[in-house]
């Protein structure tokens, strides 16, 4: 934008390097009227209530959070407990990628202390997550902690000190690649963090979820109407089992939070064919209570394209707790449209596949909470 119009020249040059130039565009002009609409209405909160007392309104609804936090972190077991998990590797290496936690609830002055001093250095791949990906992660198991829902304000993160050791693969620097450090690795966090408060108040926390968001896109040459395509979606896992209740199946958890296209949609806009959407029966973690199913789709590809994953939970399964067994790991692959085998996909990955091959994802189950 400039002088509050869009700038035509640099529009046209980011669209110049795009596959689907009309799809980014509306994606930017959305945003840039979001960004308006929002402008509008600070504007007229300003005029109602004026400058002043919008200022002292926003202020409070900061300090409300704040207090929420800080009584529910004044009921937590005082001392430090430790967790650490693993990424199954970076897709450039076979190496793990380590995430350990040290948290320590100091409950006199109602404060959290998170240090993540022993996670893996930064990687070749695009698992690394930058420091407001880890703050994120925090900010988001906070919120999961309170007994109501909070104002998602800053103030939540005002009882919170955070370590991230830089050039780690929780605080990434250039140039190292971070593009999967909001999709994966923010979910591995999420799932060490709570790893860790289960040693504190294990009557609260659930098992494990799928722990990945199973990224797919495809591109191609949609031999339909000649045009350049690109599809980008997640698919949905199971849910860890929670004290008292069975985990929920073929459900987004922890830092998704997207939709599933609806599958006539998905038809209509791409040369797709969905053989099949189901949940992935028995993959659940055993336990006095089960965790949650994940899912099953099969899409047959009605053109040549180019396919992507970016997944994980392929080696280090969802975890069980109190004695519950861990979720299922996560299986992708294709066969051919000659009716062959199947062939494993890694969970990290680029393919050419043919027109009539069929591309199949079988996302993880959660874990399961106590003894069966």
């Amino acid at each position: 934008m400039r002088n509050g119009q869009i700038n035509r020249e640099m529009l046209d040059l980011i669209l110049l390097n795009v596959r689907t130039p009309k799809e980014r565009e509306g994606d930017l002009q959305s945003q840039i009227g979001s960004c308006r609409v929002g402008e509008q209405r600070i504007r007229e909160l300003a005029e109602k209530y004026t400058l002043p007392k919008l200022e002292s309104l926003t202020e409070e609804l900061l300090d409300y959070s704040e207090r929420l936090v800080r009584a529910q972190l004044r009921t937590m077991p005082a001392g430090v407990f430790c967790a650490e998990d693993w990424l199954d590797d970076d897709g450039v290496n076979d190496t793990p990628c380590k995430i350990a936690v040290r948290l320590q609830f100091n409950p006199a002055v109602a404060e959290m202390h998170v240090d993540f001093t022993g996670s893996s250095l930064q990687v070749a791949g695009s698992v690394n997550a930058v420091r407001a990906i880890t703050l994120s992660a925090c900010f988001y198991v906070l919120r999961c902690l309170l007994m109501e829902d909070a104002p998602a304000t800053a103030g939540i993160l005002r009882p919170l000190s955070l370590i991230t050791p830089a050039g780690s693969i929780v605080n990434a620097l250039p140039p190292a690649p971070v593009a999967g450090g909001n999709v994966e690795t923010s979910q591995r966090i999420v799932d060490v963090l709570l790893r860790a408060i289960a040693e504190a108040i294990p009557s609260r926390i659930p098992a494990a979820s799928a722990g990945t968001m199973s990224n797919l896109t495809i591109g191609g040459l949609d031999e339909r109407n000649g045009e350049h395509f690109t599809y980008y979606e997640t698919a949905a896992g199971g849910m860890g089992a929670r004290p008292g209740i069975d985990g929920i199946s073929g459900v987004q958890t922890h830092m998704t939070n997207s939709l599933n296209t609806p599958i006539e949609a998905l038809e209509y806009a791409y040369p797709f064919r969905v053989r099949r959407y189901s949940y992935r029966c028995g993959s659940g973690g055993e336990g006095k209570f089960r965790g949650g199913d994940g899912l099953v789709r099969e899409i047959e590809l009605l053109s040549g394209a180019q396919v992507t994953l970016l997944a994980d939970r392929r080696k280090f399964l969802p975890y069980g707790l109190q004695g519950g067994g861990d979720g299922a790991a996560g299986i992708a692959g294709f066969t051919t449209k000659d009716g062959s085998e199947f062939t494993k996909l890694p969970g990290k990955c680029s393919r050419k596949l043919a027109k009539g091959d069929i591309l199949r994802i079988e996302t993880p189950g959660g874990g399961g909470w106590g003894q069966a």
